[in-house]
C-alpha cells in the first residue's frame, strides 16, 4: 500500500509547533504538535478528549466557523489535526489556534458536549490537565509566522 503523507514526515526533525501537513484542493490540514514526537511525554486520553471538545466548540463558534472542517486528536497523543478551507490564511489559522488554546487554558465551566447523550465516553475528561497541556504550544506560538508553518523551517531544532 502507498505510504500516506503524514507518515512521510520525518518526526525526528520537528517539535512543538504548528505545521501545514498537506493541502488537498481547497482543504488545508494543519499538524498541531503539543509535545515533541517520540519525546517520551504524551497527552493523556482524558486531557486529549477535553481539549478536543473545547477546541472543536471554540473554533466552530469563532468568526472562522465556516472555514473549519474538522478538529481531531492524533492517535499518537502528541497533538491535533485542524482541517480548514483555504479561504483562511496561515496567519489567521495561527491566531485562531492561539486564541483557542488561550481560551482552553483559562476555561472554567462545564465541558461542552459532556453528557451520556452527547458523547461516547463522557466520563473520560480532565479539564485541569487540559488547561496545563495547552500551555507549551500556546507559548510556542508567540511570534509564530506563516513561514514557520513549513516543517523544513524547523529542521534541526
Amino acid at each position: 500500500m502507498k505510504k500516506i503523507a503524514s507518515f512521510q514526515v520525518d518526526h525526528t526533525k520537528f517539535g512543538i509547533g504548528m505545521y501545514i501537513s498537506r493541502i488537498d484542493g481547497d482543504i488545508i490540514t494543519y499538524d498541531i504538535r503539543m509535545v515533541k514526537p517520540n519525546g517520551g511525554t504524551y497527552i493523556t486520553n482524558p486531557s486529549l478528549h477535553t481539549i478536543e471538545h473545547l477546541f472543536a466548540t471554540y473554533t466552530r463558534n469563532s468568526r472562522y466557523s465556516d472555514s473549519i472542517i474538522y478538529v481531531g486528536p492524533m492517535g499518537c497523543r502528541t497533538g491535533f489535526y485542524l482541517l480548514t478551507r483555504d479561504n483562511m490564511s496561515g496567519e489567521d489559522a495561527i491566531q485562531l489556534v492561539r486564541d483557542t488554546y488561550k481560551f482552553i487554558s483559562e476555561y472554567d465551566g462545564e465541558i461542552p458536549g459532556n453528557s451520556v447523550e452527547e458523547c461516547g465516553n463522557y466520563l473520560e475528561h480532565d479539564l485541569e490537565s487540559a488547561k496545563k497541556d495547552v500551555l507549551p504550544l500556546l507559548d510556542r506560538l508567540d511570534g509564530y509566522t506563516a513561514e514557520m508553518l513549513n516543517y523544513s523551517y524547523h529542521t534541526g531544532e
